[in-house]
């Protein structure tokens, strides 16, 4: 690849806001980061407006939950009724459908800036739970699915063991549930050797939740997950921390610990309904939490410690799960503004705290990206400091202002994905109307 140059008014560098910066990009890579360069002593630089952000990372993504997007609105209810629509798109998507719903899902990330995505993956089989002729299919849709989109991937395959837990214990799977479990944790390892990591994709691993994984079980994930990325629902509900609570007697974030899950390699997902033990345990193992603000709100789930959770030492990270908004600028602002509702104070997290989270890599498996540094992925994402939403605004506090619609240029390893607002596929509106809309067809 040849080496190019970029300039643009102001960046977000590891130390904060610059001015007249100079991007020198070879073979996927920053090369030079050079702040202070004006337009004129940048030669033959190509312009970018506005403010330039490192690439996002989307750290807790079900593609699949995007045909969602405002379909379950009318009937009122909790998660546990939401689910029941969900399960409902789940019995119906195969792998060609799951490949155009997933493309077109991550363009739509992509145009939102959006670099990497970790995707909790478990529709793993045929709609009856039979495996299909390659065991692996659906999850090769996703790595298809990201290459096309322009994005990498973190594909965060998950064991889903039981369809629930009581206090009396696990229940089977049932329903639509059967696609998603292997038998055992030794027959979802051994599917999961199969999957092997390219130039856009790391191969990681999930407990979907301790709902779905039997205590007996974690050993197993623990030790099939050495050394990868390691993501988990953690107290979603209420109801499953009572669960956990009446069959093991541990909380959720307990019963992980006990079992050696917790950790820097490990993301507790929403971490939402946590006692003062589960956020030091968090926090004294350096388990990042990641919050999906919009999808906790959708869904009425409760809104999380996440101030607590950081100064407990854990390392905060974003996802927008279910897609009811796809904008990790959204995602960032709300972090700061539930802690707000949460404690009447304003301030809880600054502007680059927030971004921080926005471009946490590290819980994907690539600490190489989410900076604008020599040596670093190069990753560009051009905000524009003259829309309607972001005219006037002090670009330093763009996080609280912007949306994924102000987004103009974005760069992943180099390559443009997205320029002017228009991403290299196309029309992405297009292209999610025919994935969905098939979804919902009845008779």
């Amino acid at each position: 690849m040849s080496a190019t140059r970029w300039h643009a008014p102001y960046a977000w560098l590891p130390g904060g806001l610059a001015g007249d910066v100079v991007f020198e990009i070879e073979d996927g890579r920053f090369t030079a980061v050079l702040p202070d360069t004006p337009g004129g002593a940048a030669g033959a630089a190509r312009r970018l407006p506005g403010i330039v952000l490192p690439g996002l990372a989307n750290a807790h993504s079900h593609a699949f939950h995007r045909a969602l997007r405002g379909r379950t609105h009318d009937r009122g209810g909790d998660f546990w009724s939401w689910r029941e629509r969900m399960y409902g798109v789940a019995r119906r998507l195969d792998p060609d459908g799951y490949l155009a719903l997933a493309r077109a899902t991550y363009a739509e990330m992509a145009l939102a800036g959006i670099t990497c995505v970790g995707e909790f993956h478990y529709l793993h089989h045929g709609p009856d739970g039979t495996p299909y002729g390659d065991r692996n299919a659906m999850g090769e849709a996703l790595r298809q699915a990201a290459a096309e989109a322009g994005i990498r991937l973190t594909l965060l395959d998950t064991l889903y063991l039981s369809g629930g837990l009581t206090p009396e214990g696990h229940t089977p799977l049932d329903g639509p549930q059967r696609r998603y479990g292997d038998g055992d944790v030794a027959g979802w390892a051994d599917r999961v050797a199969e999957l092997k990591p390219s130039a856009g994709m790391r191969v990681g691993a999930a407990v979907h939740s301790v709902r779905a994984v039997p205590r007996e079980a974690l050993a197993g994930v623990r030790d099939t997950a050495a050394g990868r990325p390691l993501h988990v629902h953690l107290s979603e509900q209420p109801a499953e921390n009572a669960a956990c609570e009446g069959h093991y007697g541990l909380t959720p974030t307990g019963l992980l610990e006990a079992e050696g899950l917790l950790g820097p390699m490990t993301t507790a997902v929403h971490a939402t309904h946590l006692t003062e033990a589960d956020i030091a345990a968090l926090g004294r193992s350096r388990t990042t939490a990641c919050l999906c603000p919009t999808t906790e709100r959708d869904l009425a789930d409760g809104i999380g410690p996440a101030r607590a959770l950081r100064d407990a030492g854990a390392p905060l990270s974003l996802g927008s799960d279910q897609h009811a908004v796809i904008d990790l600028l959204e995602e960032a602002r709300a972090l700061e503004m539930h802690e707000r509702l949460r404690t009447l104070r304003r301030g809880r997290f600054d502007p680059g705290d927030l971004l921080g989270a926005a471009t946490a890599h590290d819980g994907l498996g690539w600490p190489d990206a989410g900076r604008l540094e020599p040596g670093a992925r190069a990753d560009l994402v051009a905000v524009r400091l003259d829309t309607p939403r972001t005219a006037g605004i002090a670009p330093e506090q763009i996080v609280f202002a912007a949306t994924a619609a102000d987004v103009d240029t974005v760069v992943v390893d180099g390559r443009v994905v997205v320029a002017a607002g228009r991403h290299v596929l196309g029309d992405v509106a297009a292209l999610l109307k025919a994935a969905v809309e098939p979804l919902w067809e009845t008779g």
